[in-house]
């Protein structure tokens, strides 16, 4: 019967929470440099704004009520490593290791190649400069087609144009994707190299966010001095722009997650999440961990719910938003199947070294909600 509940329990969590909501934004009227920013979000929200899409920063400027302000801090900010990322940035468009994908002409990588391109004759990827001007195919979502594109432009110039005309430039997930984008230019072109939407830079969010998302400037001025994002609210288009990071601005801070300090059982406190937000908080990643660590600081009880339930019969954890539990942070003695599993659900302590506990569910604890569906 459990196993029943349980299967009907899971259909429901994905069906109904399917739709992405977006992250809270919230516009903070203080000039602060980035750093000081930063900490006031932490403290007061979850961390500087992230943004995922151009939809993110239309949601994200609705915030900002004051017409003088002309410029933002927004998460993102320069570190010492380039990392390799899809221009189209949205998470959501990537599941398991789609983002990872790789088929490199040679082992290789050039040092001075920042954007790349795929031969049409074999679908190898070479990385090269990116003011070179190329063929490029971009990404349709609505039709989730393929365009080639031409005459040739330089990588920057090419996305710009696929998200002003399309979605963006194309990413390759997988082996079918990477032979179906060869197979288009090797038909319009032959051997030669078109651009596509993988790049690399150096630039990372304040929370750890996997988002790839950029926009305007980057890339093309960049300073050594200069190494903190804000977002200009000047003209019609709302553009990155580099800053030296000591530079005072208001800014944007996200709130993905929220503490609710009423102490009720973990069954009320699902229902009040899933009434006032989306639902009890789902913990998949060390990056929400790290989040939540932030969060529970505040607590006024000694642990505090998170969206984390047992099924008996099967000897598993699961979220509430459907998916088993595989990344664990459990305390000692806990999690284990071996403790008394009748009616208890997940917590995360709010002292000590802030992991998971397991708690029958008629202890009335402060709790987690989340305003984002992934």
């Amino acid at each position: 019967m459990e196993r029943i509940t349980f299967i009907t329990f899971l259909l429901t969590a994905v069906f109904s929470f399917s739709a992405c909501v977006a992250n809270h934004y919230h516009f903070v009227n203080i000039n602060l440099n980035w750093t000081e920013a930063q900490r006031y979000c932490r403290v007061n929200y979850t961390d500087l704004a992230t943004i995922n899409s151009k939809t993110d920063i239309d949601e994200m400027m609705k915030t900002v009520k004051d017409e003088s302000v002309q410029r933002v801090w927004i998460g993102l900010h320069k570190t010492q490593k380039k990392t390799w990322k899809w221009s189209l940035g949205n998470p959501a468009f990537y599941t398991g290791n789609d983002s990872h994908y790789q088929n490199w002409e040679s082992n290789n990588i050039h040092v001075d190649g920042d954007c790349v391109c795929m031969d049409g004759q074999n679908g190898k990827w070479d990385n090269t400069k990116c003011e070179e001007n190329k063929n490029f195919i971009c990404y349709n979502a609505s039709s989730e087609e393929y365009i080639f594109n031409s005459p040739g432009m330089n990588w920057r110039d090419a996305q710009r144009f696929c998200r002003e005309k399309h979605t963006d430039l194309a990413s390759v997930r997988n082996q079918n994707e990477n032979q179906t984008i060869q197979n288009i230019i090797n038909n319009h072109q032959g051997s030669e190299k078109a651009w596509f939407g993988l790049f690399r830079d150096s630039w990372e969010w304040s929370d750890l966010s996997e988002s790839s998302f950029r926009d305007g400037i980057l890339g093309e001025n960049d300073k050594n001095t200069e190494n903190c994002t804000a977002v200009s609210l000047v003209g019609p288009h709302k553009k990155y722009q580099y800053w030296n990071c000591d530079k005072s601005f208001p800014f944007v801070c996200y709130n993905k997650f929220v503490l609710i300090q009423q102490n009720l059982t973990w069954n009320e406190a699902l229902k009040y999440c899933r009434d006032n937000h989306v639902d009890l908080v789902s913990v998949e990643s060390q990056q929400i961990q790290n989040s939540v660590m932030n969060v529970v600081k505040k607590a006024s009880t000694a642990a505090v719910w998170l969206g984390l339930r047992q099924a008996c019969a099967l000897g598993i954890w699961f979220w509430v938003n459907g998916e088993i539990v595989c990344y664990q942070d459990w305390a000692a003695g806990n999690g284990t199947g071996v403790e008394d599993c009748s009616d208890t659900a997940g917590a995360v302590q709010s002292g000590d070294n802030q992991t998971w506990i397991s708690l029958p569910q008629t202890d009335k604890l402060n709790f987690i909600c989340t305003n984002y569906e992934a």
